[in-house]
């Protein structure tokens, strides 16, 4: 089969005769060609790492940030379309926040996830609507469950992880962050491999 298109790629809601959806595709490709974003979850905390990516001198310091502040707890890194990544930073507080007024605690990381993703995945399924061109890093630590970390895709799958990355040099990221254990790391410790 063809690797473009061809009419199957008008609607995020259909599939190609090879199984594919290439509005899915699209989504995931326009992470892969942003800046990389690193997650590192050792054993007394999460790391965030992000590419500073300065396309223009002009730019105020700061401007563009990648990495969100979504409840007391819980932290955000996002890499894709910056626009899209707000929508879901919103979507994550507003979930966070009902939670807390709801039952009087701070939102369990693995709820919130569930419930971003079903979110981003529902973008995946009508005509409509187009599919979120961002992948998210969600990481908390507590003192009941401890360091916990999920990585979401455009078309809504998460996996929890030790260790992640997206962007452009997620595979080089990736080989380095395979070489070290992860498990047995401090937070300090975690902060200078990801300066690497």
């Amino acid at each position: 089969m063809s690797s473009i298109g061809t009419g199957y790629d008008l609607s995020a809601s259909q599939f190609s005769p090879d199984g594919r959806v290439f509005q899915v595709e699209y989504a995931a490709k326009a992470v892969e060609n942003s800046g990389t974003v690193i997650g590192l979850r050792g054993k007394d905390g999460v790391v965030f790492a992000v590419e500073k990516l300065v396309s223009s001198k002009l730019y105020e310091p700061g401007a563009n940030k990648r990495i969100f502040h979504i409840d007391e707890h819980v932290g955000m890194a996002v890499a894709g379309l910056i626009s899209d990544a707000r929508q879901i930073v919103e979507t994550a507080r507003s979930e966070a926040s009902n939670y807390r007024s709801q039952y009087g605690v701070p939102v369990p990381l693995k709820y919130l996830n569930e419930r971003v993703s079903m979110y981003m995945h529902a973008y995946t399924l009508y005509s409509a609507v187009r599919p979120y061109g961002c992948s998210v890093i969600m990481g908390t630590w507590t003192d009941y469950e401890g360091p916990q970390m999920y990585m979401l895709e455009p078309s809504g799958v998460s996996f929890s992880y030790f260790g992640c990355a997206v962007g452009k040099a997620k595979q080089a990221a990736k080989t380095e962050i395979e070489k070290l254990k992860l498990a047995d790391l401090t937070v300090k410790e975690l902060v200078k491999e990801a300066a690497r």
